[in-house]
């Protein structure tokens, strides 16, 4: 099987599709955010395009071209003064009117849109998900399935039981292994690490059950399995504590996001393509909504929150060319008590520009390597 072929088995048509649906709504968004900013400031926006590259289609309305662009990549609003505008003789200087014209808070709440209506659209997809599924209960083990010929089987486990207890000792909502903290569910596991007498509290339709038994943890060496798969049970919630959920979760995903970035920072200098689990590239990220799409719907709104909240913190670095890069040298430049000139914006922009393009290279082949 060739590379193409590799690929090809690992995505689906269906998968595609949304993954184009995702992201392009994502895209679209972002770029909403930053036209309906800039022209509440009076700020005029020359054209607004869906996709990069060669235009397929454009129309004018209100003093906007609108595009429709060949490559499903990303899109991009053009606001007046925010690039160098031509001069006499074929020069260019730094723009004077429209987006320069702001003050330094109208600058910063134009770039700033952006990366915060990707935080609401994660936030707001999160809080539907906890309110209609259910917030976490991190004290309760719900058994998701009960492996065919396996101990729980026997023992007479079923799918949709809930482990409350364990011992005779209530699940607790976090404990810690070796100082990093776990939710409580998670402790389950920790019973089958040594052999003895086990007793599970098991809840099922409302009435609750001790499931004891006689546990080996080991034999002839292999560590054994009690056969089920299990993850945190759900509790009911109203819109306002799936909201208040939804910004607890987000507020926890922040460092784990800034890891995986620093993680494949660290991967882009050093040139290191081992595979990463914590980002995906473009074909890696459309195998994972391939799988989502086979799961059920809300899988894929799981994917829709993780990509607008990395679109989120990603464009918030500071790193020219993205909107953090140019609200530090707005920022820079209200420190100075002026702008920076032509040359050295156009320097640092372009640096950045090239280090982000270098760095999407890097992924796209790192996420074509595995498939070797």
């Amino acid at each position: 099987m060739n590379l193409l072929q590799s690929i090809a088995a690992a995505l689906t048509p269906l998968g595609l599709l949304w993954t184009l649906l995702i992201i392009g709504a994502a895209t679209f968004l972002h770029e909403l955010a930053h036209f309906a900013l800039a022209r509440w400031q009076g700020v005029a926006v020359r054209s607004f395009s869906v996709g990069m590259g060669p235009v397929l289609f454009r129309r004018l309305w209100r003093g906007t071209e609108w595009r429709l662009s060949l490559l499903p990549i990303g899109g991009y609003v053009e606001i007046d003064g925010m690039a160098a505008e031509e001069g006499p003789g074929g020069t260019y200087r730094q723009p004077t009117r429209g987006f320069a014209a702001l003050p330094t808070w109208g600058k910063v709440a134009v770039l700033l849109a952006g990366p915060l209506m990707n935080l609401v659209l994660a936030v707001g997809l999160m809080t539907l998900t906890f309110a209609s599924q259910g917030v976490p209960a991190p004290d309760r083990a719900r058994i998701e399935a009960v492996l065919p010929d396996s101990r729980a089987r026997t023992l007479g486990l079923q799918a949709g039981d809930v482990i409350t207890a364990v011992g005779g000792q209530d699940l607790p909502e976090t404990y810690r292994v070796n100082g990093q903290p776990h939710a409580g569910w998670e402790s389950v596991r920790d019973l089958l690490a040594t052999s003895g007498r086990k007793v599970l509290t098991v809840e099922r339709g409302g009435a609750a059950r001790e499931v004891a038994f006689d546990w080996q943890a080991r034999v002839d060496g292999v560590q054994q399995r009690l056969g089920i798969q299990y993850g945190p049970d759900v509790r009911p919630a109203n819109v306002p504590t799936a909201l208040v959920t939804s910004l607890q979760t987000t507020a926890e995903a922040v460092p784990q996001i800034l890891r995986a970035f620093g993680g494949l920072f660290t991967r882009f200098l050093t040139l290191d393509l081992s595979r990463d689990e914590n980002v995906s590239g473009p074909i890696g990220t459309a195998e994972i909504v391939s799988r989502a799409a086979a799961l059920s719907p809300w899988a894929l709104v799981q994917v829709a929150i993780l990509l607008n909240l990395s679109l989120a913190f990603f464009n918030l670095i500071p790193i020219p060319g993205l909107d953090g890069g140019r609200i530090l040298l707005t920022l820079v430049g209200a420190l100075r008590g002026r702008p920076l000139t032509l040359a050295q914006e156009q320097a640092i922009n372009l640096t950045g520009f090239a280090f982000v393009m270098l760095l999407m290279v890097f992924v796209v082949v790192r996420d074509v390597s595995r498939f070797f």
